[in-house]
Formats: structure tokens, sequence, C-alpha cells
């Protein structure tokens, strides 16, 4: 507040020091008119033009040919909310629907009862829609379980034990009308955050996943696919170490966010197990490519990085990707926290009109309107101080009556 309080003093002085020079004028018996001519300087600055948006392929680069979507809850509420991302998106319809199965209880993992429908319902309005399911591999999944217990649960699901809760899901999945759906099962293994993760015992892990497919092809009328997705990068074992063979993954996702902070791009495609060793492992094993989990977070609204990711999603054609649109991850929930990268996301994945728009109405040219005369008046000089604070030059006119 100290600074506020100077600054009016000084205004005051300054405006009483051009008083005084008006009232000496005025003393010696000249009719004049004081005023104050603002200086060019005074003005309000002229607009300065907006840096031009990062570069991002648009859908002329063949977005539209993508299948996207975003991930905005997992129950009744993420599918409800999906309209309203189409119409952030000016109409680009998403064709990808992706929730996550909670993974307190078994009960949950077998589709508790309800939850599944209203995606179903979803997904069965149009053909061409995709349902994306993440299948946690066990119970207690985020509750901090030790790595001694993992290894006996991972232990315990590769002798059988629980093949029977994913029996009971798939013909759930089948029973209402969803035998195409998407199965990603015990994403981000390679990391320390689930109990469904690998490091504990990789062999029995993979075992285990084999298992689980195995019991859920055996349900009659599924089509599912299955989806091995880790976390890029190494974390805490790589995911190559986890793979559990071309005979029971169908695709090869990642979870790819901008993380961690001040690691750019470059750094996130070519780090061991990055971007790019992931798209070359999947075409060294024949499959395709997904990103079910990306966004941005530990670096804020990075353009560079919205860039850069649109750009590899453009060039490497995944088989889906679906963005993690709460914050700080996301576009649309969240674009007031990030609105550059929401406006790039949007240009990308949003509705263009390809025809021709109407031309607007002819108008008569307005002719230009004449500025003001100025009004001839004589400037005293009071020094470049005074006249900053008096916001302009003090004029006085002889002439005014």
């Amino acid at each position: 507040m100290a600074p506020h309080h100077k600054r009016i003093r000084v205004r005051w002085l300054a405006a009483g020091v051009a008083v005084a020079a008006a009232s000496a004028v005025l003393a010696a018996g000249l009719p004049v008119e004081v005023r104050v001519v603002p200086n060019d300087d005074a003005r309000p600055p002229a607009p300065v033009p907006a840096a031009p948006a990062p570069e991002v392929p648009g859908p002329s680069a063949g977005s539209k040919a993508l299948t996207f979507g975003a991930f905005l809850g997992s129950d009744a509420r993420g599918v409800a909310r999906m309209t309203q991302f189409s119409h952030w998106l000016g109409g680009a319809e998403l064709r990808v629907g992706h929730t996550y199965l909670p993974g307190n209880r078994w009960r949950d993992i077998e589709g508790a009862p309800g939850f599944l429908n209203v995606w179903a319902n979803w997904r069965n309005q149009e053909d061409d829609r995709m349902l994306v399911l993440n299948v946690p591999l066990q119970e207690r999944n985020e509750e901090g379980v030790s790595d001694a217990e993992v290894r006996r649960l991972v232990r315990r699901g590769a002798a059988g034990e629980f093949d029977h809760h994913f029996r009971a899901l798939a013909e759930q999945l089948v029973r209402l009308k969803v035998p195409d759906t998407v199965l990603v099962l015990g994403w981000e293994m390679n990391g320390t955050t689930y109990t469904h993760r690998c490091g504990p015992d990789p062999q029995a892990w993979k075992k285990y996943w084999n298992r689980i497919v195995t019991t859920m092809r055996s349900v009659p009328g599924q089509n599912f696919r299955f989806e091995f997705t880790p976390s890029r990068g190494r974390d805490a074992i790589p995911w190559t170490e986890c793979y559990p063979g071309d005979d029971t993954v169908d695709i090869i996702g990642m979870d790819a966010y901008d993380q961690p902070a001040g690691k750019s791009f470059d750094q996130q495609m070519n780090e061991p197990y990055g971007l790019q060793d992931h798209v070359d492992f999947a075409k060294a094993h024949g499959k395709p490519v997904s990103y079910p989990e990306w966004g941005l977070f530990r670096n804020g609204d990075n353009t560079e990085y919205m860039r850069r990711m649109l750009a590899w999603i453009a060039e490497h054609r995944p088989l889906y990707n679906t963005l993690t649109d709460y914050c700080p991850h996301g576009v649309w929930q969240c674009e007031d926290d990030n609105p550059r990268s929401s406006d790039l996301y949007r240009s990308f994945f949003g509705a263009t009109d390809e025809a021709t728009p109407p031309t607007p109405p002819t108008q008569e040219p307005v002719p230009p309107t004449e500025p003001p005369a100025q009004e001839e008046c004589t400037p005293v000089d009071l020094g470049s101080w005074l006249e900053h604070w008096l916001g302009g030059k003090l004029c006085l006119r002889f002439d005014w009556w």
C-alpha cells in the first residue's frame, strides 16, 4: 500500500506546480484557458498482436480418422459428460467410452450390479463405438499392500484361485451385449501404486495374466481384446519383463502423462521404455498401440507437450486414445487451468465444417470519419517529470474568447 500512497502525493505536488504556473499567467492580466494536452506516451498503449499459436496437426492431417475419447468419470456421470465434451469440441463424436472397474472388493471386479449397464447401453447405440474397461487383477488394489503380500497374491492367482471372478465378469459383459470390449488388465503393472503390480514376482504375474485371458476367452459368445498397458518409462521394473506373450495380448498400450517436472517431450520419447520403445516393441510383436491414459501433469499448461503428443498420435495412428479429462490432466473440465493446451486439443479433435461458409451480405463502404480539428494552444514546458505525472503538457489558449 505504501507505493500507492506515495504516487498520490506526487500527483498532488505536480498539480500544485501546474496551478502555480497558470496563476502566474493570470496575474499578468492575460485572458487564458488552461488545460492539459495528453502526451503520446500517456495514451492507452496500442494493442499488441497475440503470439501465434504453436503449430499442431489439424483435422486436415487426418485427426478425423482417429478413434478417440476421454475418461470423464467411471460411473454414469462419465457417460453423461461425453455429450457435453462432444459439444465443447463443436460436435465431434467421441467413439471411445473409457471406464474403470473399482478395485475395492472382488464383487466390484466381477462388475457390481448396475455399474456396467449404462456403459453397455452407450456402446450399443452405435456400431462403430468402442468400450474400454480397465480391470484390476486384485482386490484392495489401492490400499498400499506390501511387496510380500503382493507376491503371495500373485502366486495364488497364477495357481487359478481367482479364475471364477474373471469368468463372472466375462459372462456379465456377454450378457450385456458388449462381448467386444477392450479389457485393460492390470494397467501400470510396472509401477508401485497398485496391488496388481508385477515387480514382486514377474514370472508369477505373467502366468496369472495368461490364466485370466484363458478363462475369459472360454466364455461362449465373447470376442474380447486384451490390452497390456504399462506406464511410460522404467518405473519400478522394465515393463518388458512383465509382458506375458503375444498369444494373450492383442493391444500394447501406454499411459503417458507429462511428467516428471522439467522433462521435455524429447526425453519422454527417447528415454528407456519411453514412447519410442513402446511403438518399436509393439511393431516387433505385430500389435497395434494405444494410449488409454494421457494428458498434462507436472509441467502445467504445457503447449509443447500437447502439440508434440498430438503430432505423435497423428503419426503413429493408435487403435484408440483417451485423454484423462480431470484436473490437472485435462482440457475440458479444467480449461481455465490449461487454456492454451485446451485450444490445441480442440483445434485438433474438434469438428470442422468442410462446406463453403456463406458469404456475408455486401455492405456499402462507410466513409472514414474525419478526426476532430485540434484547437490551437500554446504549450508550457514544465519538464518531462512533471508532464509525466500530469499526464501531458500544460496548454494555455490566449484566443479562447
